[in-house]
């Protein structure tokens, strides 16, 4: 969950001018990679807007839905006929600790988030991939195509609908 929690959190800015930034639209191709050098490859599209709404819609392999909102994770998972709710872990201000980001050579920057080391590739100024190690040491990539930026997003986006004959999960 927190693969996915910093993926979103990661995946909302263009590195071109971090304080112009207030909205991201993109599809996505997740790859993670564990120790036995096994992946899994996930497809899908992210909108998110400041200060920290984000919803990532999975298309591939499954088909999940995941809204950020006012620090509530929710998590719609139509296969299971499930909802999980929680909340986000600790205060975590990502517009601030993004534009603390630093160019460690052309195109190339680094973050750091809870010990944890983000590479941030960028390529035409938007965000081509970003790269990190999960709590399981998993190899995160993610590839974004298709970006837009400060393109107008509908707040309503960001609003999780679960069906009302689905299992809620509360975390």
């Amino acid at each position: 969950m927190k693969t996915i929690v910093l993926s979103t959190i990661f995946s909302v800015a263009c590195l071109a001018n971090l304080n112009t930034i207030n909205q991201f639209e993109a599809d996505f191709t997740q790859t993670i990679v564990n120790d036995s050098n096994k992946s899994v490859v996930y497809k899908g599209s992210i909108q998110a807007s400041k200060p920290q709404m984000a919803h990532w819609k999975y298309m591939t392999p499954v088909v999940k839905d995941i809204y950020i909102r006012d620090n509530k994770i929710v998590i719609i998972e139509p296969e299971l006929e499930q909802a999980v709710l929680k909340r986000m872990d600790g205060n975590f201000d990502f517009f601030s600790m993004i534009n603390h980001a630093r160019k460690v050579r052309k195109n190339v920057y680094e973050a750091k988030y809870h010990e944890k080391h983000f590479f941030i590739v960028t390529k035409n100024n938007k965000i081509e991939t970003i790269t990190y190690h999960d709590e399981f040491d998993n190899k995160v990539v993610i590839h974004f195509s298709n970006e837009k930026i400060n393109h107008p997003i509908k707040n309503e986006v960001f609003n999780a609908v679960i069906p009302k004959d689905f299992d809620v999960i509360m975390e």
